[in-house]
């Protein structure tokens, strides 16, 4: 792997604060625009879901070490990025 190559790295749920968590969660949302069928869920509802897919270990927080920056990515994902 060059040194332009993204490397990252699962960061626990329960090792964030509950402010940090739910900003991370959030934000996901707001940046991946995500659909949730016909029925428009309210942001409380969409943070539910997905808080709900990492407690069941569906999705996982990433910290990309080239941006600085966090994500979320679904186990898939991450399997296909090599995650440290």
């Amino acid at each position: 792997m060059d040194d332009s190559s993204s490397t990252f790295i699962v960061i626990p749920p329960e090792q964030l604060s509950v402010d940090a968590l739910q900003g991370v969660i959030e934000e996901f949302i707001m940046r991946e625009g995500t659909d949730y069928g016909e029925v428009e869920l309210s942001l409380a509802e969409k943070v539910e879901l997905v808080s709900a897919q990492l407690r069941k270990g569906v999705v996982a927080i990433a910290f990309d070490t080239l941006t600085e920056t966090c994500t979320m990515m679904t186990r898939e994902e991450l399997k296909r990025n090599q995650v440290e």
